[in-house]
This record gives structure tokens, sequence and C-alpha cells, in this order.
């Protein structure tokens, strides 16, 4: 009896202590887990801050150096802003810190229509931002939305339903009332804003072609992120040189004293980390959360970027352009939860 008792006890003690243990188990694996996803949160969102700092950052010193500065070379700047992408990708590539894929002449000869139009939009941006506020111009932005559906629906035969043509048509009017409100309109910024929208469409909408065509002329049969980034700088840099000539801007760059100032140098390679910095962030950010959160949170990106040019550039603004603006960019965050309902539904 006592010896049966006994082993009661022992067979009782072990009992607790195998409970006890599966209970520290259960309680381990509930903190191991609870500090993923609070990490998995964290990442999200510093990658979600990265972008939005980033991606605003470059807009605003961009204005910044044709506004403020009073630069008139915005290819030079452009041309100068790639240059330092590439020196950065070649330099990550060579650290075997990120995977590019070899320039060949097929993959040139497949991306070149690509990178004219890239070019094209670069410069036109340059072009408009040099004349129009940078509230405007985010607004106006929307038009490519607009662009490119109606190229999708021609092109991809891709149909959109009637909450994406209705945050389009609010998008339209957006635009169009903010710039018949706008105090300081000007119309060679607009038209090359305008032009800027047809390009940034048509680039979206060749790329999507030329994307599969690239992967096949590649070592690997894969074209990602960074190789698109090199493959794209590098070639606009003689695209840009050529059109240096063609714009002019060789007697301005001799003569203006700007680039013998440090600072202003400072700011531009600035610019042209910011550059870079957006095609990372955008990269870290999508793979943290994913492309709905990703277009979603870039339409409300455009809110505090416009108060920011306002402000930061003391813009003369009107009641009635204020509330076009605000408008446009509501009309921008609909657009964005339209296509998401649209996804979800296909």
């Amino acid at each position: 009896m006592a010896s049966r008792s006994l082993s009661a006890v022992k067979f009782l003690e072990n009992d607790d202590m195998d409970l006890e243990g599966g209970k520290l188990e259960k309680d381990r694996d509930k903190i191991i887990r609870s500090n993923k996803v609070v990490k998995i949160q964290n990442q999200a969102l510093l990658s979600g801050l990265a972008y939005c700092i980033s991606s605003c950052s470059m807009i605003l010193v961009n204005k910044f150096v044709l506004s403020s500065y009073d630069f008139n070379a915005g290819i030079s700047l452009m041309l100068y802003q790639n240059f330092i992408s590439v020196v950065i990708v070649s330099v990550l590539s060579s650290l075997s810190l990120i995977s590019t894929e070899p320039i060949t002449w097929r993959l040139i000869k497949v991306w070149l229509p690509v990178n004219v139009i890239f070019v094209g939009m670069l410069v036109t941006s340059m072009f408009s931002l040099k004349y129009i506020n940078v509230a405007m111009v985010t607004v106006l932005k929307n038009v490519t939305n607009v662009i490119t559906a109606v190229g999708e629906m021609y092109l991809f035969k891709k149909h959109h339903d009637s909450r994406v043509w209705a945050a389009l048509f609010l998008m339209i009017i957006s635009a169009v009332s903010g710039g018949i409100t706008d105090l300081s309109f000007h119309a060679v910024g607009y038209a090359w804003q305008i032009i800027n929208c047809f390009l940034t469409a048509s680039y979206s909408l060749t790329l999507r072609r030329v994307m599969d065509t690239a992967k096949q002329v590649t070592k690997s049969g894969n074209l990602n992120e960074f190789s698109m980034v090199l493959l794209n700088n590098t070639l606009s840099l003689p695209l840009g040189i050529l059109l240096i000539f063609v714009f002019n801007e060789v007697d301005y760059l001799f003569t203006t004293p700007l680039l013998r100032m440090p600072d202003f140098w400072l700011v531009m390679t600035l610019s042209g980390f910011l550059g870079l910095a957006i095609s990372f962030t955008s990269m870290w950010f999508l793979h943290q959360t994913g492309a709905t959160t990703y277009s979603l949170v870039g339409s409300l990106n455009k809110i505090p970027l416009s108060v920011a040019g306002i402000v930061l550039f003391k813009v003369p603004t009107s009641l009635e352009n204020s509330a076009s603006i605000l408008f446009g960019l509501l009309a921008g965050v609909f657009f964005a939860r339209a296509k998401m309902q649209e996804r979800s539904q296909s």
C-alpha cells in the first residue's frame, strides 16, 4: 500500500510536471508567435514610413532645386540623379548584396523603346515641376490613371467596373477645376504635365508587353526590380547627354554660378539618393504588405505631400483651389479603393 501510494504520488508529481511543462511550452509558443506578429507589424510600419518619406522628399527636393535655386537645367538634374543610381546599384551588385542581370545587346534592343518613354517621362516631370506647384502636380497626375484605364480597355480588352470609372470621372473634374482656380497657373507647366501624363501611361502600358520579352533574353529568365533600375538608368545616360545638347543646357551649365556652390551639389546628390531610395523602399514595403496596401498608402501619401508643398513653397491659393485639390486627392483614394475591390472580385 505504502509503495503504491508512493508511486501514485510520484505519478501525480510527474503528471503535474508534464502539465506545467506543456503549459510553459504553450506560453513560450504564444510569446514567440506574438513577437513574430509584432516584428512583422513593425517591419510593415517601418517600410511604409520609409516609402512615404522618400517619395515625398524626392518631389519636394526636386521642386526646391528647380524653383528655389532657379536651376534651369532639368535634364541635367535627371542625368545626375540617374548616374548616382547606376553607381550605387553597380557597387551593391559587385559586393553581392543585390542580384542584377547582366546588360546584353539583346536586352538593350528589347528594352530601348521603353527606356525612351522612361526618359521622356522623367524630363517632362522635371519641366512641369519647375512651373507648377506640388499640390497641383499631384492632382494632375491623376489624369495618368484615366489614360491608363482607357489604354487597358483598348490594348488588353480589360473592362473596369462602374466604381473605377466614377473615380476616374471625379479625377477629371478635380483636375479641370483645379486648373481653373489655380492662382499660379502657368500654361507651359500645364502643357508639360499633360505630356507627362501621356508618357507615364504609355510607360506603364508598354512595360507590361516588354517585360515578358525581356525575361526571355536574360540569362536567368527573370528581371527583378534592381535589374530594371540598373537597365533604365544606364540606358538613360547617353540619351540624357544627347537631350542636354538638343535643349541647349550646355551653355547654361557653363555660365550658372550654382555649380560652384557646394550646398547646391549636396542637395542635388541628396535628390539622387532619394530617387534610388524610392525604388528600394517601394520594394521593401510591397514585400512586407501587398499590392492592395501599397496602392492605398500611395494615394493617401499625396495628401501630406500636397500640404507640405503649399506650406514650404508659400504657394498662393484660394478656398476654391484648395477644395479642388482636396477633392482630387480624395478621388485618388476612392480610385485606389475601387481598384482593390475590382481585384478582389476578379
